[in-house]
């Protein structure tokens, strides 16, 4: 099995690139979305927030007012790093199990978007990694517009996460998304591409199919081993 990481930057066009993926059938496992289940009402990971961070954060309907929520802990470093602490176990569980689903169906590449990949060490199970990156300037106007933000806040969002500069260092395939949606188009399928490759003998390995492979293998020969005893 494939795990293709996918990484970048707030307003850098990950998302877009991630719904690209799912367009031309790759499955995609969204820590945003898991994120946003274990943070449900009653979860685990709920219990935890609200106890350390209070009721003040909740709706009247007893969710977490996420923007209320991602105001406090982007304007506060300590804050967002308890925050990363207490969701990061409920999040690694979260994810796990939807790539075992994956595996159960048998899919050979899934791509596991991400977008504290590094941050949370999250790369070490993926490969290749993929990072969408934008020019600073891009980067600031797009979040801007995007968010309707001012320029202070803006910053303080994009200056909480890893610099896309840095993260470009780190990957194995960089899509530059400053130009125009048909160049990212362009590039996407270049990378699609790359991805769709038949599966290395390790892939294989990992995967469904292989393991039944290997499982088919470890009986024959231990009905060999039977037979010659």
């Amino acid at each position: 099995m494939r795990i293709v990481g996918l990484t970048g930057g707030i307003a850098s066009g990950k998302s877009t690139v991630s719904n690209l993926f799912k367009l031309h059938g790759i499955p995609v496992v969204d820590a945003d979305l898991v994120a946003r289940d274990v943070l449900k009402k009653g979860s685990g990971g709920w219990k935890k927030v609200v106890a350390a961070f209070g009721e003040d954060i909740l709706l009247d309907n007893g969710e977490v007012d996420r923007a209320k929520l991602g105001h406090i802990v982007f304007s506060d470093p300590d804050k967002r790093q308890l925050l990363n602490r207490l969701l990061a176990p409920y999040i690694s569980s979260g994810i796990f199990w939807e790539i075992l689903k994956l595996w159960m169906k048998g899919y050979k590449v899934i791509v596991l978007d991400i977008p504290l990949l590094f941050e949370a060490k999250m790369d070490k199970w993926t490969k290749p990694i993929i990072v969408v990156w934008v020019d600073p300037e891009t980067q600031l106007q797009r979040l801007m517009e995007r968010d309707r933000t001012s320029v202070e806040e803006a910053k303080n969002r994009i200056q909480a996460q890893m610099p896309l500069d840095l993260k470009k260092t780190k990957a194995d395939i960089v899509i530059n998304n400053t130009g125009s949606r048909e160049e990212l188009n362009e590039r996407f399928q270049r990378v699609l591409t790359h991805v769709s490759k038949p599966l290395t003998w390790s892939e294989f390995a990992l995967s469904r199919q292989g393991a039944f492979v290997a499982s088919i293998l470890v009986f024959v020969g231990v009905i060999i081993c039977r037979k010659t005893l």
